[in-house]
C-alpha cells in the first residue's frame, strides 16, 4: 500500500521555502505522494480555517514537481466547478508531461458558499456542475488518474463513473466500512468496476482515543497503525495522510508533523 501526505498549501506559517522544505522532507522519509489542497478566493468562511497566503494547487505543483524526483504530486481535491473544465483539463495534462507523469487530478465539489458566490458560480448547482466538468476532463485529459472525493451517494455515484480512484476524506473507521459497501453496491447497480480505494486520513498522533466519533489516523501510534493495516486488508491501494488537525497556527511548526509522519514511516514499513 502507497503511503502519501496531504501538505498544507495555507497559513501563516507557509511560503515558498516552506513547502520546498514539506517536498524534501516528505520524499526523504519514503513517501509515495504529495498532495496539495484547493482554494481560489479567500472568503471569511474559507479564512477561518484555511486563512492565506493559499498557494493555487496547480501552479504550486509545477513548481514542487521540479523540486522532487519520485513523488506522485496530486490535488486533494481541486474544486471543479471554480474553472472551465477544459482550462482544468489542460493544466491537468500539462502537469502530468512536465512531471513525468507523476500527477492526479484529485477533483470534488467543495463546500465554502461565498467562494462560489464570490467566482459567480452556483452553489447549489455544484453536484451537476462537476459531473459536466468530469466528462470533459475524462475527454481531454484521458491519460490523467482522476480521484474523486466525498462520500455521499452522489460523491460515490460519481467515483464509479467518472474516477480512477475514490478518494473518501477524514471518516471513521465505521462510516469508511459504510461508503465502501455503498460505493460497491453502486457499481454493481451501474455495471461498472469499483474505483481503486486511495482513501485521505487524518494524522493526529497522541493519546489513545476511544469511541465511535475517533477517526481514522487518530489516536496512539498503534491505533494509527492498526487503521493503516485494516485499510490495507480491505483492498485500498493508497492512503494520504493528513497532519493538519485544523489550527492554522500549526503552519508555523511543520516539524510537528514531521515527526509524527516519522514514526508512521518507520512503524508502518
Amino acid at each position: 500500500m502507497r503511503l502519501g501526505v496531504n501538505v498544507p498549501n495555507f497559513g501563516p506559517g507557509t511560503s515558498p521555502e516552506v513547502l520546498r522544505s514539506w517536498a524534501l522532507t516528505v520524499e526523504g522519509l519514503g513517501f509515495d505522494s504529495l498532495f496539495l489542497s484547493d482554494h481560489v478566493v479567500i472568503t471569511p468562511d474559507v479564512a477561518e480555517q484555511y486563512p492565506a497566503p493559499f498557494y493555487e494547487p496547480f501552479t504550486a505543483l509545477a513548481w514542487l514537481a521540479g523540486v522532487t524526483s519520485r513523488l506522485r504530486l496530486g490535488t486533494s481535491v481541486v474544486v471543479l466547478p471554480y474553472r472551465h473544465p477544459l482550462l482544468v483539463a489542460r493544466m491537468a495534462a500539462n502537469l502530468a508531461d512536465l512531471s513525468g507523469g507523476r500527477f492526479a487530478l484529485g477533483v470534488g465539489v467543495g463546500w465554502a458558499r461565498q467562494e462560489y458566490a464570490a467566482l459567480g458560480v452556483p452553489f447549489e448547482a455544484r453536484g451537476r456542475l462537476t459531473d459536466e466538468g468530469l466528462a470533459v476532463v475524462r475527454e481531454h485529459a484521458p491519460d490523467v488518474p482522476v480521484w474523486v472525493g466525498g462520500h455521499s451517494d452522489a460523491a460515490l455515484r460519481r467515483a464509479v463513473r467518472f474516477g480512477d480512484a475514490w478518494h473518501g476524506l477524514r471518516l471513521t473507521p465505521a462510516a469508511f466500512r459504510d461508503a465502501l459497501a455503498r460505493l460497491r453496491a453502486i457499481a454493481d447497480r451501474e455495471e461498472r468496476p469499483v474505483p481503486a480505494l486511495a482513501p485521505r486520513v487524518l494524522l493526529r498522533l497522541g493519546s489513545a482515543v476511544d469511541g465511535e466519533r475517533r477517526l481514522l489516523g487518530e489516536g496512539s501510534t498503534g491505533q494509527v497503525v492498526d487503521d493503516l493495516a485494516a485499510l490495507l486488508a480491505a483492498g485500498v491501494e493508497e492512503v494520504v495522510l493528513d497532519p493538519f488537525v485544523g489550527d492554522p497556527d500549526e503552519t508555523r511548526h511543520p516539524e510537528v508533523a514531521w515527526q509524527a509522519l516519522a514514526t508512521v514511516r518507520k512503524e508502518f514499513g
